[in-house]
């Protein structure tokens, strides 16, 4: 077979030189040419959060992504896939891009979060709201570093750093002889959710009541800018650890009836508080205004709200007003304040008082809820502020361990749950909260007494497995159905604790939806090592200016052979 091709080869270019050129060279082309693209990569990316509250979008807008990949660095980025590593992310950069009519951004996060320089990690958590709350028209994602993908990233980097140094035929030589990435998404469009129901959580008495509400599944104030990088580990899986560890404490005081107190103890697991705490407001909505009787109608001495409380030397009782002494709330105060002075003097503990802002389109705190209801309630957390950026930010996991990658004293980058801490506090609150119930300071008990010690005491391991679970997976609101292992491990661990646990569903209206969410917040993109589009041209080019070429040359060797 061989034989015979080199022999029609040769017999070519005995006959016909010229005729070789034409059919040769053309063929050698053809065969030295790019192969056609081949899949480079194939990864996971995170799209920012599209949802829409009361109206407003908020998020990106966009899923799809199907154009060629470059680095912030390229003077022109209009249409194109920027990608960037959080290392060297600003928001400035993110503006250029926007500015630009970029086809896509894609964040390249660290494969160890806790690793990254606090300043940085510092400046993105106050990025992330701004990001959110901006509608962003292209697709915005985050993927998990590895080494194929920060390849990419670097020869991207290589490619759009030289352009701008080159002259204008550099740069269209090295366009069209350089190798590019063409990043692809495999999903479709997003498109809203229909009927999506938001659940809590409800364990429910009829006599008068103290109600310890958390917001169990969506975790801060503002919902986290990528919501399948949404762990929450202070924010708030720190508040759910804190009151299944109460329930368990106080379903044995409350097991015998000679420890059972005068007042009953409510849990409730909010669903939806990121999104201007929608589980809540329906919640009191159909206890306050659907029914005839209800345990809150009179029947509620006050409402504490567990919200970041997994870090610090402060606790923070945050109120909307301040209570009227003599009061059950005022007892609650008094108490918080003694057990700290007499039992944890390293602890700084004070009341800020905020009034409701009914100007505002997100609440601050969750108890700004119950005040609204003329409700008592107020909210603890080791934050003297909502607006802190460690209530809404991806970078909130669980650390890992110190002496791996900092040195002694050093906190790991951004914020995280210290289980020493957080078992603590718990113990401040479950003190405090059987002070007021069991009435000791009228009965002149001292202020180091403690009640949960022995068998009885908060249980630092449990503590721990629970925030453990809880940050091993994403918990935003768009991912914990009614059918989500995350709602039944929670009512499991409630029914262990307690009696009649309830479940509530919220939807939103179909007429005029209060929250409305999108699909395609994970997807699998792809990056496909191929040649520029302008490298088609050049070649096109090439072709005809070579089958010119060879065209006049046979004409002339046709004129020469005819004289």
């Amino acid at each position: 077979m061989f034989e015979e091709a080199s022999e029609v080869f040769d017999n070519m270019f005995k006959s016909s030189f010229p005729l070789t050129f034409i059919v040769f060279i053309p063929a050698v082309l053809i065969l030295v040419s790019p192969l056609p693209a081949e899949a480079a990569h194939e990864f996971t990316v995170y799209r920012m959060q599209q949802y829409d509250l009361q109206g407003q979008p908020y998020g990106t807008r966009n899923a799809i992504l199907n154009t060629e990949a470059r680095t912030v660095e390229a003077e022109v980025l209009s249409r194109r896939c920027v990608i960037m590593r959080l290392a060297d992310f600003s928001y400035d950069k993110y503006q250029k891009a926007l500015r630009q009519s970029a086809g896509a951004v894609v964040i390249i996060l660290p494969k160890n979060m806790s690793a990254m320089p606090q300043d940085i990690v510092q400046q993105f958590m106050e990025l992330e709201p701004e990001m959110l709350a901006t509608e962003t028209i292209i697709p915005v994602y985050f993927a998990m570093e590895d080494d194929e993908l920060l390849s990419i990233y670097t020869q991207t980097l290589t490619s759009s750093s030289s352009q701008g140094s080159l002259s204008a035929a550099e740069v269209l030589l090295h366009t069209a002889t350089a190798n590019g990435f063409q990043m692809v998404t495999s999903g479709a469009q997003s498109k809203a959710i229909s009927d999506w129901a938001i659940t809590s959580l409800e364990v429910s008495d009829d006599m008068r009541t103290i109600l310890l509400m958390d917001d169990s599944f969506s975790w801060q104030s503002s919902p986290f800018c990528f919501s399948w990088l949404s762990y929450g580990a202070d924010s708030n899986g720190s508040g759910v650890s804190m009151l299944l560890e109460l329930a368990r404490l106080f379903s044995k005081l409350y097991t015998y009836k000679r420890t059972h107190a005068g007042f009953n103890l409510l849990f409730f697991l909010s669903g939806g508080g990121k999104f201007n705490y929608q589980g809540t407001k329906r919640w009191l909505e159909d206890n306050l205004d659907h029914t005839d009787s209800s345990l809150l109608q009179d029947n509620v001495a006050f409402v504490l709200c567990l919200d970041t409380l997994g870090n610090g030397d402060s606790l923070h009782l945050h109120v909307s007003k301040p209570p009227k002494e003599g009061s059950p709330q005022y007892y609650l105060l008094k108490e918080l304040e003694t057990v700290v002075s007499s039992q944890y003097p390293e602890v700084k503990f004070s009341m800020i008082h905020k009034k409701i802002n009914l100007a505002d389109d997100m609440l601050a705190w969750e108890h700004e809820r119950f005040g609204i209801r003329r409700l008592p309630a107020f909210t603890l957390s080791h934050l003297p502020s909502h607006r802190l950026a460690q209530r809404s930010s991806i970078m909130d996991v669980r650390s890992v361990s110190q002496s791996s990658r900092h040195g002694a004293g050093e906190p790991p980058a951004g914020p995280h749950v210290d289980v020493k801490k957080l078992s603590r506090n718990t113990k401040v609150v479950a003190e405090a909260l059987a002070r007021v119930i069991y009435n000791l300071t009228e009965k002149g008990a001292p202020g180091d007494l403690q009640i949960f010690t022995e068998q009885m005491q908060v249980q630092e391991e449990h503590l721990s497995a629970v925030v453990d679970w809880l940050t091993a997976q994403p918990r935003a609101a768009q991912l914990v159905d009614k059918d989500s292992s995350v709602v039944s491990t929670l009512e499991y661990h409630l029914a262990h604790y307690l009696k009649d646990v309830k479940r509530h569903y919220v939807k939103a209206d179909k007429r005029d939806p209060e929250f409305v969410f999108y699909d395609q917040l994970k997807q699998t993109m792809n990056a496909y090592r191929v040649k520029p589009a302008i490298f088609d041209l050049l070649l096109a080019v090439c072709i005809a200016a070579y089958l010119g070429m060879m065209y006049l040359a046979i004409q002339v060797s046709h004129f020469s052979h005819s004289k």
